[in-house]
């Protein structure tokens, strides 16, 4: 009898054990739910449009590889896909380059954690303000007659205005370090303020240069941070066609300015392949980057 009573809450328990993953899955059922509506359908939405048989006036939902054709025998839209990859890597090395320092001073080197927290908020003031705002108070700066060709001119540094900084590649390319650049501060100013004093110290006791504490220690660790600022960075500015469009005068043409236009001359099949091509860059660019470094382990 006494082994019979044991026995019995034993096999009443096994089966709620075996139940209850199954309920913690339905935690999951809100978020699957949404991404198939606001993400996988559009996306597989995109890709059966850009199939579909564009005219000057219309389009019909017949599938055809013309606008497919159209666009990887144009020179126009394969300039723009080049363009953009271009203006990407340079922007990602600039952020990287301007931003690391910033993060290094402020994870690193600023003991009192409410100055850093102080310094970081500094980095987002700009934020505050218009997207637009931000990327027109360049012109006045860039310009033939702007503040730095003013500074430089008086300077002495040059004689003639520098014409290309502004309606050029080059404007762009600045207008987007400085916008995108805190978003590489951030995740790089985190993962240094994770990194133990002691192992810093421990190498100082044993005789090691800065230089070398930083690349065996300090790079390292911070890694997982410049990925995720990397990632960011380059969804943004894969996708960008404002910053171009007011800092070029329209001479720089990114993926995201042909889509644009496309979508205002109501040429949506030519559009969704645009659409199709950047989401398969975007998507490249964040799986290399994933493999990099395995942030699941590291954050």
């Amino acid at each position: 009898m006494a082994a019979t009573s044991h026995d019995t809450p034993v096999e009443t328990a096994a089966p709620s054990t075996r139940r209850q993953p199954d309920r913690t899955y339905w935690l999951l059922a809100p978020g699957v739910l949404w991404m198939l509506l606001f993400l996988v359908a559009p996306i597989l939405m995109m890709v059966y449009v850009s199939f579909w048989t564009q005219t000057t006036f219309k389009i019909e939902p017949t599938l055809t590889l013309k606008s497919w054709i159209t666009f990887f025998s144009s020179d126009t839209y394969l300039g723009a896909l080049w363009t953009t990859v271009r203006i990407w890597l340079i922007v990602l090395v600039s952020t990287l380059l301007v931003g690391y320092p910033a993060a290094l001073f402020v994870g690193l080197f600023v003991k009192n954690k409410t100055l850093s927290t102080a310094l970081l908020v500094l980095c987002v003031i700009p934020f505050w303000t218009s997207f637009l705002i931000r990327v027109l108070a360049w012109r006045p700066m860039l310009g033939k007659e702007g503040a730095i060709n003013m500074i430089l001119m008086k300077l002495g540094i040059v004689t003639q205005p520098i014409e290309v900084l502004l309606f050029s590649e080059l404007s762009v390319i600045i207008g987007m370090t400085q916008i995108y650049c805190v978003f590489m501060v951030g995740p790089i100013a985190f993962m240094l303020g994770r990194i133990d004093p002691s192992v810093i110290e421990a190498a100082q006791d044993l005789g090691a240069s800065f230089w070398r504490i930083f690349r065996t220690i300090i790079l390292p660790l911070s890694m997982p941070g410049v990925v995720v600022g990397a990632i960011f960075v380059s969804v943004m500015v894969l996708g960008e066609f404002a910053t171009s469009a007011a800092l070029s005068g329209r001479k720089v043409n990114l993926l995201g300015n042909i889509i644009v236009t496309q979508v205002g001359s109501l040429k949506w099949a030519f559009a969704a392949v645009a659409g199709v091509v950047l989401t398969i860059l975007m998507g490249a660019v964040v799986a290399a980057l994933l493999r990099v470094v395995d942030l699941r382990k590291e954050l």
